[in-house]
């Protein structure tokens, strides 16, 4: 069980990191698209016009000064992945915010079996919507009927976006069965396999 946890933990904590440098990516092209679009708005002021006309359109037209052309959709198809890339090591490091004031007065063996169904809970939770993402991104697919659906600027196919979260997704729903498995024999066995280590108590 313990080789077990290692390379299920080490997979989660892959697909953090993984989504922690696309969520920097996503921040630096927002943050880079919002100077660009307020840069380009002062080039077009009549003052930059009225006194360096010929480099504010070289700056323009010539360099494309201005906001990033698709941000939105980067960042919408971004954060879906970033946010299922999170799961699996929340849910394998228990890291989900929990408000224990009443449960810290029950008894272990009842703390064991709240543990057991609120994993299992998760478990269905995110196998179900591993299920519907799948199911998203296949009619999102071209099909006998047409082409593929496209983003509207940067027309990359809109099922790319979703086979990227359903990886994380299916990641995070096969971290959420194995929890739920471990849960299950440390109410069996009243044995601590694996520790709430780093939940967000409250």
């Amino acid at each position: 069980m313990a080789g077990l946890h290692r390379i299920v933990l080490g997979v989660a904590r892959f697909m953090a990191l993984l989504g922690g440098v696309i969520l920097t990516a996503l921040i630096l092209i927002t943050c880079i698209s919002i100077v660009g679009r307020a840069v380009n708005s002062g080039l077009h002021s009549d003052l930059v016009m009225g006194i360096a006309p010929g480099l504010a359109k070289w700056l323009i037209d010539d360099v494309g000064v201005g906001a990033i052309r698709g941000s939105y959709e980067l960042v919408e198809a971004g954060m879906a992945f970033c946010i299922f890339a999170f799961l699996p090591f929340c849910q394998v490091t228990m890291g989900h915010a929990s408000v224990d004031v009443f449960t810290n007065m029950l008894s272990r063996n009842v703390n064991r079996v709240l543990d057991f169904l609120i994993a299992l809970l998760f478990a269905v939770a995110l196998v179900t919507i591993a299920l519907q993402l799948y199911e998203g991104m296949l009619r999102k697919m071209p099909n006998g009927f047409g082409a593929a659906q496209t983003s509207l600027l940067l027309e990359f196919p809109i099922w790319w976006a979703y086979a990227a979260s359903l990886f994380g997704a299916v990641l995070a729903a096969i971290t959420s069965v194995y929890v739920a498995i471990v849960r299950l024999f440390e109410l069996l066995s009243g044995r601590v396999i694996v520790p709430n280590a780093v939940g967000a108590d409250h």
